[in-house]
């Protein structure tokens, strides 16, 4: 008994066996390893352009395990209080080391009508000491390394 089919022409069998030692590879590699732990270390303001506002989301990502981890860029989406707030990318390369960590800064704009959104929630419910976030994102490292990461607490104004 054939594994392929006879019907398929020698190209394309190949091709079908070069895409499941692909996918093996790919699956071999997951096994055993630990997900980064990516937690947000400060949000800075930068310079906005016509009527969005820009900020550094800086994140800490650790790396629990025991081989260095690559990204080749970043994706993020911040949320304040349940609603989409700002979201952002850098094609910023570097690495994590094994047992380590490093700060990414991912710069995000925020649009006018999300911040007026933002602000109209916040007068509503009057409380600007405990304001939640959400961060979601993924760090690339190529096919099989994309990793997806999310961190979530409160952020407290100055002042209150």
């Amino acid at each position: 008994m054939r594994a392929i089919p006879s019907g398929f022409s020698p190209l394309r069998r190949h091709a079908l066996v070069a895409l499941f030692a692909l996918a093996a590879a790919g699956c071999a590699h997951l096994p055993g390893r630990d997900p980064l732990e990516v937690q947000v270390a400060g949000i800075e303001p930068l310079q906005g352009e016509g009527l969005e506002m820009r900020l550094a989301v800086k994140l800490r990502v650790q790396n629990p395990n025991d081989s260095v981890v690559d990204y080749d860029g970043a994706a993020l989406e911040l949320e304040l209080n349940g609603r989409r707030f700002a979201t952002g990318v850098s094609s910023e390369r570097g690495s994590v080391p094994r047992f380590g960590e490093t700060v990414l800064t991912v710069p995000v704009s925020v649009s006018a009508f999300n911040a007026i959104r933002q602000a109209l929630g916040m007068a509503d419910s009057a409380r600007l000491d405990d304001i939640p976030y959400v961060v979601r994102g993924k760090l690339s490292g190529g096919v099989f390394g994309t990793t997806r990461f999310s961190d979530e607490g409160t952020l407290s104004l100055p002042g209150y």
